[in-house]
């Protein structure tokens, strides 16, 4: 059932644990993941970004293609639609016109005052459909988020969930990377909502269960799944050459995808959470 986002977070806020927020990129994708989460009774939010809106075909078809898999596979978990990255209040606003219970507004790159400004836009647009509005404040990999700015942005822009910089990012981490978990709990209680993790892949189960300690009540994954999947097609690829039947390559990776969804369900404490 598609569910809107701020309930469901306010849940894994209140009973600390994480929802997963897995990036789907077509079709397949997001059938493997809600099975696998239908399985674990997980709850699940599917992040879409605008490329992968784009390559889907559009927002709409994205909401149908999500609404529909869920009624024809039976899915019983709560299950969020949301646009992951979205860079303008346009793009926000479509998504949430064709259907998507959450947004992210990431005005990051820009000063803090344009983007307390556009993520307010983006909230009082989305308050009266009861779409949770999430933004990011500081940069991945850059400029860390100050606590005190961060308290400033939650009070002027009323946002739902803030995924702050705190030492992570997007992609493969370094061996010698560090998350300042110190700062993640300054934030945490200076704003006093539910927090997100911006690239999780790639962090071992100490440090998301620090995270979720840390008030961080959604966790992105992404790179993770593309790594397993494609390294499970590439396998099937060199044992079985002779096969070009799309869809047996594109399956070819669904069991190993699948228990790394698993995996990760059970580390982020969301199984047998569905209610």
């Amino acid at each position: 059932m598609l569910v809107n986002g701020i309930d469901l977070i306010k849940k894994a806020n209140k009973e600390d644990f994480a929802i997963p927020a897995y990036n789907i990129n077509n079709l397949e994708w997001t059938k493997f993941i809600l099975e696998a989460c239908n399985v674990d009774r997980s709850p699940v939010i599917l992040g879409v970004s605008e490329s992968a809106v784009k390559y889907f075909g559009g927002y709409k078809t994205v909401y149908n293609v999500v609404n529909s898999l869920i009624k024809d596979l039976k899915i019983k978990v709560p299950v969020v639609l949301h646009l992951d990255h979205g860079k303008s209040f346009e793009s926000c606003k479509e998504a949430i016109d064709a259907g998507f219970t959450s947004v992210m507004i990431d005005a990051s790159s820009k000063e803090l005052e344009d983007n307390i400004e556009i993520t307010k836009k983006v909230v009082d647009y989305a308050a009266p459909k009861q779409v949770n509005v999430e933004a990011e404040l500081g940069a991945l990999e850059g400029e860390y988020t100050s606590a005190d700015e961060a308290e400033q942005f939650v009070t002027e822009t009323g946002v739902n969930t803030l995924a702050p910089a705190i030492g992570n990012k997007h992609g493969i981490y370094d061996k010698d990377y560090e998350i300042d978990f110190e700062l993640l709990g300054e934030i945490c209680k200076k704003v006093k909502i539910p927090l997100v993790l911006h690239g999780a892949s790639g962090l071992d189960e100490n440090k998301i269960k620090t995270a979720i300690f840390c008030g961080v009540s959604k966790i992105n994954i992404n790179t993770d799944l593309q790594l397993i999947w494609s390294k499970s097609v590439r396998m099937f690829l060199q044992t079985n050459p002779k096969v070009y039947d799309p869809r047996k390559i594109i399956k070819s990776g669904e069991d190993n995808f699948k228990s790394l969804i698993h995996y990760k369900n059970n580390i982020l404490g969301s199984s047998n959470r569905a209610f």
